[in-house]
């Protein structure tokens, strides 16, 4: 327990730092001692593999890509001979859309407002993308904040916890300020502010197997009760392993909501509290091995105007 923490304290103390160029040589033997206990980190992988068949909601675009250019095709462009070849491709998707991928603050509003009260009309005015035309550039993905591409993570295995075993939890269950509560206190973890906090259902399992289902019209996820339990937490990211985060079908009538509401979650966490949201991650892994609290990286492309970001994001957890 005591490696646990020294890992999580240094990590979390000089992964900042360890960023900025030439911080090696003035850190010394800090340094030194953070990348070898990174080096002996585990690494827990929570992407998917992505390509056309992986599932995406149908409001999405579909993803495709080629090649533009082949190796039998390249050879001798260089007048080399026949040397060097090379290959290259074209991709086309949203991009706020992966395995897993994160949703950008400026991705959703609320009666026309973004988060901060900035106009959502205006906001994407210019069809280049959020902020371009020179409203609410700070809520595009190239500002997700540097100090959040390292941070401490806990998972609630929600599904392990209601199952009590490792399967997925029913289509269309809806996860509740009680489940998350329970869960946190049975598996002994406690939810800091600014963490970010990862809600296992189990539904990472059919993301390859059964894409039909994962993207289907119903789907176990987070529900209204549940997502306002997680802003009373003061998280600053939240993420789990679904489609769209939140239960589906993503509805809300009264009494949960004040009028009938179309994905209610996830207005409440990003327009209404700044909270970004990662979905379709693989918890399968780190869940098994009952590794509840951890350094996650979130590393999103710095795109100017984004939506969102396709992301190769991981745990590190100390070994033994």
């Amino acid at each position: 327990m005591n490696d646990r923490r020294d890992f999580m304290k240094i990590a979390a103390a000089l992964a900042g730092s360890a960023l900025a160029a030439g911080e090696a040589q003035a850190h010394g033997d800090r340094t030194d001692e953070f990348i070898s206990s990174v080096q002996r980190a585990r690494i827990f992988d929570l992407s998917h593999t992505w390509d056309e068949n992986s599932p995406i909601a149908g409001v999405n675009p579909p993803y495709a890509m080629a090649l533009n250019a082949t190796h039998a095709g390249t050879r001798g462009t260089f007048g080399d001979g026949g040397q060097l070849s090379f290959t290259s491709e074209i991709q086309q998707w949203s991009g706020q859309h992966g395995a897993p991928s994160i949703d950008a603050i400026g991705h959703i509003g609320r009666d026309g407002k973004l988060y901060g009260g900035v106009d959502a009309a205006a906001a994407t005015s210019d069809p280049r993308g959020i902020g371009r035309s020179g409203v609410g550039a700070h809520l595009d993905i190239a500002h997700y904040p540097k100090e959040l591409l390292v941070n401490r993570g806990v998972l609630l295995d929600v599904a392990r916890h209601v199952n009590h075993n490792g399967d997925p939890l029913p289509a269309g269950f809806a996860i509740t300020d009680d489940h998350l509560h329970d869960t946190a206190r049975h598996q002994g973890v406690r939810i800091r502010r600014g963490d970010t906090v990862l809600v296992r259902t189990g539904w990472g399992k059919l993301f390859a197997s059964d894409p039909n289902t994962y993207k289907g019209d119903s789907a176990a996820g987070v529900g209204v009760s549940g997502a306002k339990y997680l802003v009373r937490q003061k998280p600053a990211v939240v993420g789990n392993d679904t489609l769209t985060f939140e239960v589906r079908p993503p509805v809300a009538f009264p009494p949960d909501t004040p009028a009938f509401q179309v994905f209610p979650v996830h207005m409440i966490l990003i327009p209404d509290n700044g909270i970004n949201i990662i979905e379709n991650y693989f918890l399968e892994e780190i869940a098994a091995a009952k590794e509840y609290e951890f350094i996650l990286v979130v590393p999103p492309l710095k795109i100017r105007g984004g939506t969102g970001s396709a992301l190769r994001s991981f745990a590190l957890v100390p070994r033994g």
